[in-house]
């Protein structure tokens, strides 16, 4: 785990609740959200912790992989591809106003806005609700999440 990923870890309070072990953080990968939406048949996107990336002047989301010199937008088609795979990252712009309270996406900094639906529009399928704070009651639900 990068300086980023432990960042993101600490943060977040990232720990296996059996295990009591740090858990390895990354960044948003689009590349990997699509693939699972198109293998899963995933339906909608839970995004949580958003309040985590609060302050960050630029949030990285890997776009793409670099194999070896190719950039690859889709998963690589062997797993000796995806071992050699480097993220390639786009940078979004951060936010620094505190979302803990919001309670409609049109609450959120324009930024923060922005992250979610370019993330909803890499992933393939909708984010239907984004996680703002650790309390139950800080879950902003864009879509019904009861069908």
């Amino acid at each position: 785990m990068d300086e980023f990923g432990e960042f993101l870890r600490k943060v977040g309070h990232e720990r296996g609740v059996t295990t009591g072990r740090d858990r390895r953080c990354g960044w948003f990968d689009a590349v990997i959200s699509r693939y699972a939406t198109r293998v899963n048949g995933l339906t909608d996107f839970f995004l949580t912790k958003l309040d985590v990336l609060t302050g960050l002047e630029q949030i990285p989301v890997c776009v793409a992989y670099d194999v070896d010199g190719v950039r690859m937008t889709e998963m690589p088609a062997s797993q000796s591809d995806f071992f050699h795979a480097v993220p390639v990252y786009e940078n979004f712009p951060g936010w620094t106003e505190d979302i803990t309270g919001a309670r409609a996406v049109s609450e959120l900094p324009k930024t923060a806005q922005s992250y979610v639906q370019a993330l909803e529009e890499m992933s393939g399928a909708p984010i239907s609700a984004i996680g703002v704070g650790p309390g139950r009651d800080q879950t902003i639900e864009i879509r019904s999440l009861v069908r």
